[in-house]
């Protein structure tokens, strides 16, 4: 990238508000600090926006901050702690899983739910036909 992004592009790319990209600088969750430009203007590059990205993905999922700030933590501390990212990761995934298991066992509910209104539907209908 040639220029960077400003806070407001930046926010528009990544669906998120300037502010909350503003607090994800705060509290230690971005990779680096992000670079001003002579006017104090933050400027983003597209690492920045794949990692908010990445992050977006991270909470949407239910990671807690703790847990985005310490896989941000290891990620710019470099390498040699894979495994340490990789444990993160696998932990969290586990989480998701549980959680998936959960809503499509709600899910089997509403679906079950459906078939009975249907069911009572469709003999409305032939009763009346």
């Amino acid at each position: 990238m040639d220029t960077g992004l400003s806070i407001a592009e930046a926010a528009d790319l990544t669906g998120l508000t300037a502010d909350t990209l503003r607090y994800y600088e705060r509290d230690g969750l971005m990779l680096r600090a992000v670079p001003r430009a002579a006017s104090g203007h933050r400027q983003y590059a597209d690492g920045d926006i794949e990692w908010v990205r990445l992050i977006t993905k991270l909470r949407s999922t239910g990671m807690p901050i703790r847990d985005v700030r310490r896989y941000a933590d290891l990620v710019r501390a470099g390498e040699g702690n894979e495994q340490e990212r990789l444990d993160l990761l696998r932990a969290h995934r586990q989480v998701v899983l549980a959680r998936l298991a959960e809503v499509q066992d709600h899910l089997g509910a509403v679906d079950y739910k459906i078939g009975i209104y249907e069911d009572r539907l469709n003999e409305v209908q032939e009763l009346s036909a």
